[in-house]
């Protein structure tokens, strides 16, 4: 029997427009999602599609250039990382159009991908505050899945230094993904969990506007001790993406 081929793009688009439900599609907007182009499919309704999928390097780059929101998203979820290109992810950091494409889509698959550490280290200094946000999302991510004999603690270590010095002064989005850059380290670095404990408590309290949503932004210091608590420092995840 022939396998069941694999849905293309346009059938994918019309699914998630079937998908869609308003209240997710409201949720999504208040969190900066471009109204035009946002269906509001719930996450887990995508999980099905990912699974049929599997990983598509095409399929993913044709999602993505959509500019669908809910497209861009399972676009991450099917891309193939070992295929992905420089071009490739510096397009979608370019090109994400809001927030959780930005820091989870992109960077999920950045991190996953042979050029993470090399891209990240490049967008955090970049002029545009969405890309500079996803570079420090793409370390986080890399933390989290990278085993700490495969990570260049003493880059982390810096890393950390620079966001005491800079955090209180950089822009927004920034700002959120820098906090969560030492939460992070904290709780998957173990060797430097002190030091970004340490770090956390320089910093203090992080003033991050979320808009007209029920997000906060977590201290720092506070998650890394609860992680601690649990016994779960230093546990890594199997992957960046969920």
């Amino acid at each position: 029997m022939a396998a069941a081929s694999k849905p293309t793009c346009r059938q994918i688009m019309t699914k998630l427009r079937k998908l869609g439900k308003e209240s997710h599609r409201r949720t999504f907007i208040r969190h900066g999602a471009p109204a035009e182009t946002t269906f509001g499919v719930p996450i887990a309704d995508l999980k099905p599609i990912q699974k049929a999928v599997g990983k598509d390097h095409r399929l993913a780059l044709d999602l993505f250039a959509t500019g669908n929101s809910d497209a861009m998203y399972l676009a991450g979820l099917v891309a193939d990382e070992a295929r992905m290109t420089r071009t490739d992810l510096n397009r979608w950091a370019r090109e994400a159009t809001w927030s959780m494409i930005s820091t989870c889509t992109v960077a999920w698959v950045a991190a996953e991908s042979p050029h993470a550490m090399a891209l990240a280290t490049k967008w955090i200094d970049a002029r545009r505050e969405r890309v500079a946000a996803t570079g420090w999302s793409t370390l986080s991510s890399h933390a989290g899945i990278t085993p700490d004999d495969g990570m260049d603690l003493s880059l982390f270590e810096d890393l950390l230094e620079r966001v005491v010095a800079e955090i209180h002064d950089e822009r927004n989005e920034v700002k959120d993904t820098m906090n969560r850059f030492v939460i992070a380290v904290g709780c998957f670095v173990a060797p430097l969990k002190s030091k970004a404990l340490k770090a956390a408590k320089t910093i203090g309290s992080v003033d991050v506007d979320q808009g007209d949503t029920s997000c906060k932004t977590p201290d720092a210091a506070e998650y890394i001790r609860k992680v601690a608590s649990m016994g779960r420092t230093g546990k890594k995840r199997k992957s960046a993406r969920c």
